[in-house]
């Protein structure tokens, strides 16, 4: 979904996109403009981690400036830790100045935050998740809670240089465009013009105020 709003998007803008899907085993090619991790349960996530570590591609390419975009089980991974099934923390990629513990009740819901710039529209998503996301200093949130979890201490997201971790799913960027061509900008090297599509403004409205009211 993540991958087809990208494709999307940059249609709309003019940009030529070749995805490559790295499987299970498969290296990870280091020359990427970007990169999109997606969620998973605990086993694979601790098996993506330890397979990510050991190739190190991903850490070198984001280390090099490329763009990233990591939800929910890949955000959490993209730390320093996170907790496995029996919530003994697992080494993360390092990528992003974050630690995940485990929160007391599992965040299961729609949930809404207040974007931080370069972003200004509301954030929306559906997140299920059972992590409590610290950001140390080399983190931004990516916003402000409104209505839900997010990190679990009244922040969603964390964002460093050209990386970008969310608990937000829905897809993500179908909801969240402006995510997207921020995250095309990178990937190009420019700084994107925002293309509204009425219809997408039309259904993330709906939406918030079924939230928000």
């Amino acid at each position: 979904g993540n991958v087809m709003a990208l494709q999307h998007r940059a249609r709309l803008h003019g940009l030529e996109v070749d995805v490559v899907q790295v499987d299970p085993g498969d290296p990870v090619p280091e020359a990427a403009d970007l990169y999109v991790l997606g969620g998973g349960e605990d086993s694979a996530q601790t098996a993506a981690a330890s397979a990510l570590r050991a190739d190190g591609a991903l850490k070198r390419a984001a280390d090099n400036g490329a763009a990233v975009l990591a939800i929910c089980a890949g955000y959490q991974l993209l730390g320093e830790y996170f907790p496995d099934s029996t919530s003994t923390p697992t080494p993360g990629l390092e990528i992003l100045d974050i630690r995940t513990d485990r929160l007391p009740k599992r965040a299961v819901g729609e949930l809404a935050a207040t974007a931080k710039d370069p972003l200004d529209q509301i954030l929306t998503g559906y997140e299920n998740h059972a992590g409590a996301t610290h950001l140390g200093p080399d983190a931004t949130a990516l916003g402000v809670v409104r209505s839900g979890i997010g990190n679990g201490d009244g922040s969603e997201g964390a964002t460093a240089g050209h990386v970008i971790g969310t608990y937000l799913h829905g897809p993500c960027l179908a909801r969240n465009p402006q995510i997207a061509d921020l995250l095309l900008g990178w990937a190009a090297g420019t700084r994107l013009t925002f293309i509204e599509e009425p219809e997408v403004t039309q259904l993330r409205e709906e939406r918030l105020r079924t939230v928000l009211g």
